[in-house]
């Protein structure tokens, strides 16, 4: 009778995915005022979350339009300080947990 070899492979895949999900799990939300202007908001959005100048103006668009914008995903860890630097700068941002 002959052996017949089995091998058993493990799927890490999900486990990482799971992983990422729980830690990416946050919206840095940045919302319209009246009162802000589209260079401070570019400004901060470079500075407080590494956007380059395109990207930030993007948001900014974004933002004027429709509002609000998640300028940024991550954990709640992670966009936390952001969020504080975006708001001492007197812009409004939250930080909203996605289902």
């Amino acid at each position: 009778m002959e052996k017949i070899k089995t091998q058993v492979l493990t799927d890490s895949r999900s486990e990482t995915d799971l992983l990422t999900s729980v830690e990416d799990s946050c919206s840095l939300i940045v919302w319209n005022d009246e009162v802000n202007t589209f260079e401070w908001v570019i400004e901060t959005l470079i500075d407080v979350c590494g956007h380059s100048p395109e990207q930030a103006e993007q948001c900014s668009y974004f933002i004027h339009f429709k509002g609000k914008y998640a300028v940024k995903q991550g954990s709640y860890d992670e966009l936390k300080p952001q969020c504080d630097a975006i708001t001492d700068r007197g812009i409004g941002a939250t930080i909203e947990v996605l289902a």
